[in-house]
């Protein structure tokens, strides 16, 4: 592939070094530059086996500053597994660097449809995932309580756990209208 100067956007790897610092992880986002595009990561990575998925494009987009990767859903296929992140030769922190693209593309507008439907039932129910009746169940079995000590236990959190997503812009940035409470389109962001 060749990458043209009008392709280059200098800022976005700055954005996400700056992003590294705002956690303090500053060394890790930045080891994206180490990277000599062996592929070992590629290689390696589960999602890539069964999708077009390829990690090193992504760290190339990185270092080179290609926009369009911040927009493309090949961002959210990586399921966090630190294959790559264990196997890099260079030891670049790659599945850090994957999420630290994925909080810049957020911010700018960009997240798969269904990380913004799991966003939304956070919103409606403060978490992620369901607590249904076969989650009661082996919650019994175990010795638990069939409702954990979370918002199904105490449901006036909920409305903290709004306010936070609400007040944060998390909302806006996932496309939830609290007003509704739904989806809707995105307002994408140019850098």
């Amino acid at each position: 592939m060749v990458i043209s100067v009008g392709d280059f956007n200098p800022e976005l790897p700055e954005r996400l070094i700056e992003i590294g610092k705002r956690i303090g992880e500053e060394d890790v986002i930045r080891s994206f530059t180490r990277c000599y595009q062996c592929g070992t990561c590629t290689g390696g990575c589960p999602s890539g086996r069964i999708t077009a998925y390829r990690t090193r494009k992504l760290i190339r987009a990185a270092i080179f500053g290609q926009e369009d990767y911040i927009k493309s859903e090949d961002l959210w296929k990586c399921t966090t597994c630190y294959t790559c992140y264990e196997r890099c030769p260079r030891d670049v922190k790659i599945t850090e660097i994957i999420k630290a693209m994925r909080n810049l593309a957020f911010q700018m507008g960009y997240a798969a449809l269904a990380h913004r439907k799991t966003a939304l039932y956070v919103y409606l129910t403060g978490h992620a995932v369901p607590v249904n009746d076969k989650i009661k169940e082996i919650r019994k079995k175990l010795g638990l309580s069939e409702v954990p000590p979370t918002t199904y236990k105490y449901p006036e959190v909920l409305e903290h756990i709004r306010g936070i997503m609400e007040d944060t812009g998390f909302c806006e940035n996932a496309g939830i209208n609290p007003k509704t409470k739904k989806l809707e389109d995105l307002k994408k962001v140019k850098l």
